[in-house]
């Protein structure tokens, strides 16, 4: 059995909900954990624990994917709030997350991130965001719809001879879904761009330099929400099938 250790989306406590008004809530969005569950294949939800805990956690752990959610906090790239009330990110999950990629990293053991996973990454290899692309890019597409979500799509370029134009050989005109305000401003060190959103060429995806040594592989899109949209979008599988591919070689060399 392959175990994909999944960092948790937090939910702090607040006083207004029904119910565990005061607690936190470690959770996993449904369509998330259907796209990660195959035959063999187990996700397992990583909460938010002590270092010493997450350590004998994550040494369980075959792979790892990192989904979406709350915004990265400026503080943890080294840049100030652009509006700090409207935008504060998340720190206490940025830490979490980051200790886990570092781990990931050190160990070798292969690593997707999506959306927000895809943000961290880049954070954890000293790139930075942009806080809001409305604001901070010029000629920037829509690319977050508070009324539309996960049925906004845009038209995006793989990187000549990059690991995805192989991975979806044949695809003119490859489309995505789009449901994010943040996005990279500056790429992190040792990353190579896979893909970059046509029109306001916004990095979309990346790899690590040497996939070899290290899977890393990372998307702005979500590729869990692509039922919504169905064919209308590039498929969901490949990059999921690549990852675990690179999971197993991992497991067996163990």
């Amino acid at each position: 059995m392959i175990k994909i250790g999944v960092s948790a989306c937090l939910m702090y406590p607040d006083l207004e909900r029904q119910f565990f008004r005061t607690k936190t809530l470690c959770y996993l969005e449904k369509d998330m954990s259907e796209y990660l569950t195959r035959d063999g294949v187990l996700p397992i939800l990583i909460p938010l624990l002590s270092e010493n805990q997450l350590l004998t956690f994550l040494q369980e752990m075959d792979g790892f994917v990192f989904q979406g959610g709350t915004d990265v906090s400026p503080k943890s790239y080294g840049d100030s709030f652009l509006d700090e009330n409207k935008w504060p990110g998340d720190f206490e999950r940025d830490q979490f997350e980051l200790r886990i990629m570092d781990y990931a990293f050190q160990h070798s053991k292969p690593v997707y991130g999506i959306c927000r996973g895809f943000q961290l990454i880049n954070t954890y290899f000293k790139g930075t965001l942009f806080q809001d692309l409305e604001v901070q890019l010029a000629n920037s597409l829509t690319h977050r719809d508070a009324e539309t979500y996960d049925h906004l799509f845009h038209e995006i370029e793989f990187s000549k001879g990059g690991y995805l134009e192989k991975l979806f050989e044949g695809i003119e005109s490859p489309l995505v879904n789009s449901v994010h305000h943040q996005g990279v401003k500056t790429l992190g060190e040792n990353l190579v761009v896979e893909a970059i959103s046509r029109k306001d060429e916004l990095i979309e995806a990346f790899t690590y330099n040497d996939m070899q040594e290290k899977f890393i592989l990372g998307v702005q899109w979500h590729p869990e929400f692509s039922h919504t949209l169905g064919s209308k979008i590039i498929s969901p599988n490949p990059l999921y099938e690549l990852f675990l591919e690179a999971v197993s070689k991992f497991k067996k060399h163990c």
